[in-house]
C-alpha cells in the first residue's frame, strides 16, 4: 500500500493505491481525509483477508494449531420487535476436534435508536439499530464418540454508539447444557469495537472483540477468545462476516492455544411490511 499527497492537490487530502496481485484485489484512488483513518482500515481490512486466505492454506498442514470455522445463519424479520434465525455451525467450541450445531433463536427489541440507525445505516443486521436486544436460542450440537448436547442460549446485548461512528456491543450470554443427564453451564461476556468504512460507493465494517468465559466446571474465568474481523455486506440480503480468532484455556491441563479462521455467511429477509 501507498499513501501519498496527490500532485496539485488540497494540502490535506491523501490518495491511495492498493494492490494485491496473487488475489486480484484492488482499489484505486481512493480519496480519504487528514486522519487518514480510512487508509488505516483499509489495511486492516487487506490484512483481514490475507490471514483468512493463509489460515486456510495453514489449517490443511497443522490442524492442531489452525482451525476453520463455517457457519450459515439464516435471519427472517417477522415485525419491527421480533426476529427469528437458524444457525449451522462447524463449531469448535472448547477444543472439540469436530462439533456440528444447529438450532434456532428468537430475538425481541424495541424500536430503533436514529444515532444507532445511522452509524450502521449499512450493516444488513437491524438489530445493531437497537440499543438494547433479547435472546433465547436453542442449540443441538454433535460430535464424534460422545453423546448429544441440548443447549439453552438466553443472550442480552446492548449497542452503545461512540464519538466518530464507532460502535461498542457488549453482549452477555450464557450456556445452559444438558449432555448425559447431566447440567453444565458458562457464562461468556463479548465487547465488539467496529466501524463503518467507505471505499467509494463500497462499505464494510472492521472490528475487533474479546470474549472471556467463566466455566462452571472448572470454576473460574478459563478461557479468551480475541478477534479481529471484517463484514462483507452483498446485495440486499447477504452479508460476509470473515475473522481470525486467538483463544487461549486454562481450564484443560497442559493449557491450550488455538488459532481459528470464521466465515460466517449471514442472509436477511423481512417478513414486516414497510
Amino acid at each position: 500500500m501507498q499513501c501519498g499527497r496527490p500532485a496539485g492537490g488540497p494540502p490535506f487530502r491523501r490518495s491511495c493505491d492498493v494492490r494485491i496481485v496473487d488475489s486480484q484485489l484492488m482499489f484505486h484512488d481512493c480519496r480519504v481525509s487528514s486522519t487518514h483513518s480510512k487508509c488505516l482500515y483499509l489495511r486492516f481490512a487487506m490484512f483481514s483477508i490475507t490471514a483468512f486466505f493463509l489460515g486456510g492454506a495453514a489449517n490443511s498442514v497443522s490442524a492442531q494449531t489452525f482451525n476453520s470455522v463455517p457457519e450459515v445463519d439464516t435471519h427472517v424479520t417477522l415485525n419491527a420487535y421480533m426476529r427469528t434465525y437458524l444457525q449451522v455451525k462447524d463449531d469448535r467450541d472448547e477444543g472439540a476436534s469436530d462439533q456440528f450445531s444447529i438450532g434456532p433463536s428468537v430475538e425481541f427489541y424495541l424500536k430503533p435508536l436514529l444515532k444507532l440507525r445511522d452509524i450502521s445505516a449499512f450493516d444488513l443486521n437491524d438489530a445493531r439499530h437497537r440499543v438494547v436486544v433479547l435472546e433465547l436460542g436453542y442449540r443441538y450440537l454433535t460430535a464424534p464418540n460422545t453423546g448429544p448436547t441440548n443447549r439453552l442460549e438466553p443472550i442480552l446485548t446492548l449497542h452503545f454508539p461512540l464519538r466518530a461512528g464507532f460502535l461498542l456491543t457488549g453482549r452477555n450470554r450464557a450456556d445452559l447444557d444438558w449432555k448425559d443427564g447431566e447440567f453444565t453451564w458458562r457464562y461468556r461476556n463479548k465487547v465488539t469495537i467496529d466501524r463503518t468504512v467507505a471505499i467509494r460507493s463500497y462499505h464494510f465494517i472492521p472490528y475487533l472483540a474479546a470474549e472471556p468465559y467463566y466455566v462452571d466446571k472448572y470454576h473460574k474465568w478459563s478461557s479468551t477468545d480475541l478477534y479481529a474481523g471484517v463484514q462483507f455486506p452483498v446485495g440486499k440480503h447477504a452479508q460476509f462476516n470473515t475473522y481470525y480468532e486467538h483463544r487461549n484455556n486454562t481450564g484443560k491441563k497442559p493449557n491450550q492455544s488455538v488459532n481459528q479462521i470464521g466465515v460466517d455467511f449471514n442472509l436477511y429477509f423481512s417478513l414486516e411490511r414497510k
